[in-house]
């Protein structure tokens, strides 16, 4: 029996189910006392760059000493035991077809991903933070949040539905239907824009396997480059003797770790030990020596992974660069970026944001009206995938403060809800050319019926219309908050006959730097 292997497929299920329980767990009232943020202060990728970009020292840099010291002692176990994506991509059986490389082959595809770690770092120099394009974990993240969940409660709530109204099953099962509603498994159909395109990409990482296995791993990780530098001085070894050459090993091992006279890498290993139990002599074992900097024995030779010193200089190089353009930037430019859309509450200055935020999708799956949506393009290149609140989909809840909870990078600020009740997340303009009072002289309260300001941001006046009395609405700028409540809830249609629109600099109190009545 195959027990160690066992023991990591285990590890794999326990930590995708881990990581789903609290992703899923993460709405409104917060039923796991897990926070979110764990996940993401466990990933030395999210919190290295996006400290280095954003120059201050994130909390997640103690975990992250952790995983480091763990990863010198037992290797790339991470990638193998521990990564949702690694472990889905295992599950998946997609990786199990691809071709094997010899080493001349292997030798560029595992540099690619050290690379791809160089450039990110240049760009966190430059105070740009482009590593949620490439961490596992929030690509796994996104999936679970924008993609799984909505899809699985869909089916849950479509299939209960269907059933009793099918069989009339007004009962016991309508019972548990609606007990299952109100706990942890509560199904809430969320629609987040632009979920498809989030599915294309970890799609694409799946259909890449069939070239090559795990290639994701092998070739474009970044956090695996990561681990793989701490994984070259790693106690834990691969020793082989008596070996006939069956070459066995070597086909199946996913990593491509092992050479043509094989030996291994040992920063690609991710002790997935298929290599034990695929060897028909029984001669392969990992087992703890002495530290090794850098093995030079029949284990490993020269590494194979590490970027070359012509690489090194180039990316040393713009490195500098960057970071001179950097400085020049911030001497010679003040001009705020503008901003394009309504962030949530709070959210930092707009260049701030977009450097820290890691598109982790929280902040949008904890949202109680959905109204958090993810970016594509409206807030340019550089935004895509950063929470927007779309109002005509949903509104900020007013007492609500849970998306600056579940945020792992401080991106979206932790409010008091003494605070958000006075934080301003846009203005909003109502349209008179269409709006009812206005346009038609005909009654309608809707937006001021459902403003949360208690004093009403939105007054009525009584005007005379063709001998008629028609309560107007007006905007108290002083008083908005931008909810966007009245956009939500704006009977016209197809366009809303009033509008949030952002805040261009800053998101301020209710009250700052805004005109009065409109």
């Amino acid at each position: 029996m195959k027990k160690l292997v066992l023991a990591k497929r285990i590890s794999q299920l326990f930590f995708i189910v881990l990581f789903t329980y609290i992703l899923w767990a993460t709405t409104y009232p917060l039923k796991s006392s897990i926070s979110p943020k764990i996940l993401f202060k466990l990933d030395p990728l999210v919190m290295l760059i996006t400290s280095l970009s954003e120059r201050l020292i994130l909390a997640g840099m103690a975990t992250c000493l952790i995983m480091f010291f763990l990863a010198l002692i037992l290797g790339r176990f991470f990638c193998g035991w521990v990564c949702p994506l690694g472990a889905i991509i295992d599950f998946s059986g997609m990786d199990n077809k691809g071709v094997v490389l010899n080493d001349k082959q292997n030798k560029p595809v595992r540099k690619t991903k050290f690379v791809i770690l160089g450039l990110i770092f240049i760009f966190a120099l430059l105070g740009l933070q482009i590593a949620w394009i490439f961490d596992p974990l929030v690509i796994a993240a996104r999936f679970v949040s924008l993609n799984l969940i909505p899809a699985m409660t869909s089916a849950i709530n479509g299939s209960f539905s269907r059933i009793i109204r099918t069989f009339n099953l007004y009962g016991p099962l309508y019972d548990f239907y609606r007990s299952l509603r109100n706990s942890f498994l509560g199904v809430k159909i969320y629609y987040f824009s632009h979920a498809l395109v989030i599915f294309s990409f970890l799609l694409a990482v799946f259909i890449a396997g069939y070239k090559l296995k795990r290639s994701w791993c092998r070739v474009v990780c970044p956090l695996g480059a990561i681990y793989a530098m701490f994984s070259r001085f790693s106690l834990l070894q691969r020793r082989i003797k008596g070996c006939n050459r069956c070459m066995k090993c070597k086909s199946a091992c996913r990593m491509g770790a092992i050479k043509d006279d094989l030996s291994y890498v040992k920063s690609e290993c991710v002790v997935c030990l298929d290599c034990v139990y695929n060897c028909p002599q029984k001669i392969t074992r990992f087992n703890f020596s002495g530290w090794a900097f850098p093995a030079k024995s029949k284990v490993e030779s020269k590494s194979a992974s590490a970027i070359s010193r012509r690489q090194f200089l180039t990316l040393a190089f713009f490195s500098g660069l960057a970071a001179q353009v950097k400085l020049k930037e911030e001497l010679w430019s003040s001009r705020p970026r503008r901003q394009k859309v309504i962030r949530p509450p709070a959210a930092l200055k707009e260049e701030e944001f977009l450097n820290r935020c890691v598109r982790c999708g929280n902040c949008m799956k904890v949202c109680i009206t959905n109204g958090l949506q993810p970016a594509l393009f409206g807030a340019g290149l550089s935004g895509m995938w950063t929470p927007q609140l779309v109002p005509e989909v949903g509104y900020c809840e007013y007492h609500c403060t849970l998306c600056g909870n579940v945020c792992p990078t401080g991106a979206i600020p932790k409010l008091t809800e003494k605070e958000k009740l006075v934080t301003r997340l846009g203005l909003p303009k109502i349209d008179r050319n269409i709006c009812i009072p206005w346009k038609k002289g005909e009654p309608c309260l809707v937006c001021e019926e459902h403003c949360p300001i208690p004093e009403k941001a939105i007054k009525l006046r009584k005007v005379i219309v063709n001998g008629k009395e028609v309560l107007r609405p007006y905007l108290n700028l002083k008083l908005c908050v931008g909810c966007g409540i009245c956009q939500t809830k704006c009977p016209v249609r197809p366009e809303r006959a009033i509008k949030v629109y952002p805040v261009r600099v800053t998101h301020g109190k209710a009250g700052s730097k805004a005109k009065g009545v409109t």
